[in-house]
């Protein structure tokens, strides 16, 4: 199990290769925030219906609101509630990709892992033959910033 930010299941949404998470984690956490901004405010958008309709994701209430709040003095709420949900059920992974969220769950801990990362590993699984188209289309239609450097890092890590 793992705790999801919106950033992954958008990204991957978009790309329709949510299916990862669950074939990587068999089931995905979401704080209230994230799914406020995925499936409430962003109805329309890439991820809204397949996280609503996906049995596979839960929603649960943060309980440390104060800590919550202080994280959201630098980081968003979706963000802030994914680090406090992870702290309160004791998880290793959490699926952040913004660099400071990743930053700061580090420091709780916590192992960020971002849509990137998913990406390898369902390359290295075999649950995607090729890398690189996948990444194109996530520049490309998943509007995911991604810079040259890490993107041929990505392929580098997988052999392409």
């Amino acid at each position: 199990m793992v705790v999801s930010n919106s950033s992954v299941l958008i990204a991957l949404s978009a790309i329709k290769q949510l299916h990862l998470l669950q074939k990587m984690f068999n089931r995905v956490m979401v704080p209230d925030a994230v799914w406020q901004e995925v499936v409430v405010e962003g109805e329309g958008e890439p991820g809204a219906l397949v996280v609503k309709e996906a049995s596979w994701i839960e929603t649960r209430k943060i309980k440390n609101t104060l800590l919550s709040h202080a994280l959201q003095e630098s980081l968003d709420q979706g963000e802030a509630e994914a680090i406090v949900l992870s702290i309160e059920q004791q998880l290793d992974t959490i699926l952040l990709d913004e660099k400071p969220a990743r930053e700061r769950a580090a420091y709780f801990g916590l192992r960020p892992l971002g849509t990137l990362g998913v990406l390898i590993w369902a390359t290295r699984e075999q649950y995607i033959p090729e890398l690189k188209p996948v990444l194109d289309q996530l520049v490309k239609e998943g509007d995911f910033r991604l810079s040259s450097t890490l993107y041929n890092k990505a392929l580098t890590e997988v052999g392409e």
